[in-house]
């Protein structure tokens, strides 16, 4: 897995229009740092690598931003 460079961070959640305690679940299920990921984010690559068709659509958001697409 590469890493990006493009961090998804809490707001990219928001702007997917996904909520916070979704999120948290979401860190928990997959042995992620929750509190980690509020301070720093966390790259697009690793959100991606889950799977999760959710938290892919969050990923899109960060990198869509991140090309100025938004």
């Amino acid at each position: 897995m590469t890493e990006t460079g493009i961090m998804v961070k809490m707001a990219h959640v928001r702007q997917a229009r996904m909520c916070s305690k979704g999120a948290r679940r979401f860190f928990e299920r997959h042995g992620l740092d929750y509190a980690e990921f509020l301070k720093r984010g966390l790259d697009s690559s690793l959100i991606r690598a889950t799977g999760d068709a959710m938290a892919i659509r969050v990923a899109e958001v960060a990198e869509a931003e991140a090309r100025g697409e938004e």
